[in-house]
Parts: structure tokens; sequence; C-alpha cells
């Protein structure tokens, strides 16, 4: 079973983070046969964390686990914390592998749905 982590930074506002829990449901109901569940964790001020997020899905039958940085740049977060956040449960977990994804914001197409969305 291949599941995906969306990660977003958290919000004090709620709104927010209940927005990235339904793009997570969004995603899940658009995945097909790639992904046989999808979640979403936060960097920080939300729940669930990126270790539990990753954690529930290991328990939830995972062989494998993407984890996905819903973010637009790579500032210090894509590049320093989330990926140390991955390693440290990925040497708990040494037997199941946890990719880390490109963040969106290198994606290739994200020109062309910003100029969509601008329109």
């Amino acid at each position: 079973m291949k599941s995906l982590l969306l990660v977003a930074h958290g919000s004090r506002r709620e709104a927010s983070n209940e927005e990235v829990r339904q793009l997570a449901a969004q995603l899940g109901a658009h995945a097909g046969e790639r992904y046989q569940s999808v979640n979403c964790a936060f960097l920080e001020l939300a729940e669930p964390s990126i270790p539990d997020g990753i954690e529930a899905c290991i328990q939830a039958g995972a062989e494998e686990v993407i984890v996905l940085p819903y973010f637009l740049s790579a500032g210090r977060h894509v590049s320093e914390d989330i990926p140390r956040e991955v390693a440290g449960k990925q040497q708990e977990y040494p037997g199941v592998p946890i990719r880390l994804a490109p963040y969106l914001g290198s994606a290739e197409g994200i020109t062309e749905l910003l100029l969509v969305v601008a329109e």
C-alpha cells in the first residue's frame, strides 16, 4: 500500500488548516490506484504533526509513504525542517520507504496553473 502525505505549514486560523484537510480528501478521491490513502500533516500550529502523520500512514499499512510539501518556495521549512522530520521517521522505520517529493512550487506545470488561476 502506498500513502501520500500532504504537508502544509499549519496555521493559527483553523479554517486554513481545514482547507488543507479538504484538499487531502479531494486528492484521495482522485488518486485512483496511485495511492491507497491520502492524508495531511502540518509542520507546526496544527495537528497531526509530520511524524504523527507518517506514523498514521504506516500504522494503516503503508508500505511506502510519499511526503508532498505543500509549499511554493524552498525556504528553511522545505530545505531543512521537513527533511529533518522525514529523516527521523525513516530511521525509526528503515524497512518502509519514506520519500520526500519535490515541493509544490517546483512542480512542472506550476507556471501554466498560475496563469489559469489568474484568468
